[in-house]
């Protein structure tokens, strides 16, 4: 099968035994096939980040994705009525990134936030550590490469004085180690959560606040085949249970009459637009403004 050729080549797959790469063969054109029977709607779809395993998702690992915010949690955010629909500066946002196997997406969300907010302060862009939360942020519940939650990590990077950046802290490697701690580069004065379920309010956050991290159902296979257009899901869930991903709302905006959030996912710039997806804002599908949350600087 060609694509299943191109996609080898393009990811660098390789086999250890005939009998897995045949195997791995038949799931490719398996979900080849799903793409281009309908699953995708209206969508166009492409060759997908995680052809051979399945539907992807912080919950594809058996992570611990449970976005149930504390009871301490500081007020939700009013709903501010806005009328325009800005897409957030470029400079607000580093680049896509790839979590790869480990189940660690509410990481990235936290640190997406965090580098959204300290642009917006400090006017520089600064890719902080989403490896110093994996490794160190076990006592606050979080799960590492088995999952966690945005409200854990802040608590983390509250208790311990700030969070350190990429380049201080190491590259990200997706397990567990925890050297000794290094440099702070930013402090965190609190978090706050978004009017659960209020597309007003989340529009708000993200004018007045920048990146916010939110929570989605992505356990559909329409969602890992993703390429273009507008995200719409009928058998989206958006209520707290049904969550299993961590993910960035950077913007929003309309295409052809849909309403949507510009999203940052990380699952590499190989899946989705170019690593993002517009997901629509009707009726909350996906759950996109159920559980959102943004830190405070200190």
């Amino acid at each position: 099968h060609r694509l299943f050729h191109r996609y080898k080549e393009q990811f660098g797959k390789s086999y250890g035994s005939e009998e897995e790469h045949e195997h791995r063969r038949h799931t490719f054109i398996h979900n080849m096939r799903y793409g281009r029977a309908g699953g995708l709607g209206g969508l166009r779809e492409g060759v997908p980040c995680f052809p051979l395993t399945g539907t992807p998702g912080c919950a594809a690992s058996g992570t611990h994705l449970l976005p149930q915010f504390p009871s301490h949690l500081p007020p939700s955010l009013g709903a501010h009525p806005v009328s325009h629909s800005p897409l957030l500066s470029p400079g607000a946002v580093t680049p896509v990134k790839d979590q790869a196997v480990c189940g660690s997406c509410w990481s990235f969300a936290t640190t997406g936030a965090m580098e959204g907010a300290l642009f917006l302060k400090t006017g520089v862009l600064t890719p902080l550590s989403q490896q110093v939360l994996i490794d160190c942020s076990w006592g606050f519940g979080n799960y590492a490469c088995d999952g966690g939650e945005e409200w854990r990590a802040y608590e983390w990077i509250k208790k311990h004085g700030g969070i350190a950046s990429t380049e201080s802290y190491g590259p990200y490697l997706g397990q567990l180690s925890c050297p000794a701690p290094s440099h702070p580069l930013t402090t965190l004065a609190g978090y706050a959560r978004v009017a659960p379920g209020s597309a007003v309010a989340l529009k708000a956050a993200l004018v007045k606040h920048g990146p916010v991290a939110v929570n989605i159902d992505a356990s559909h296979k329409s969602f890992a085949f993703y390429a273009n257009g507008v995200y719409e899901e009928p058998l989206c869930g958006n209520e707290t249970w049904a969550l299993d991903h961590a993910v960035l709302a950077v913007g929003y905006g309309v295409l052809h009459g849909k309403g949507y959030w510009l999203i940052k996912n990380s699952w590499s710039t190989y899946w989705g637009n170019d690593g993002y997806i517009l997901m629509a804002m009707k009726d909350n599908n996906c759950g996109v403004a159920t559980a959102a949350s943004f830190p405070i600087l200190a």
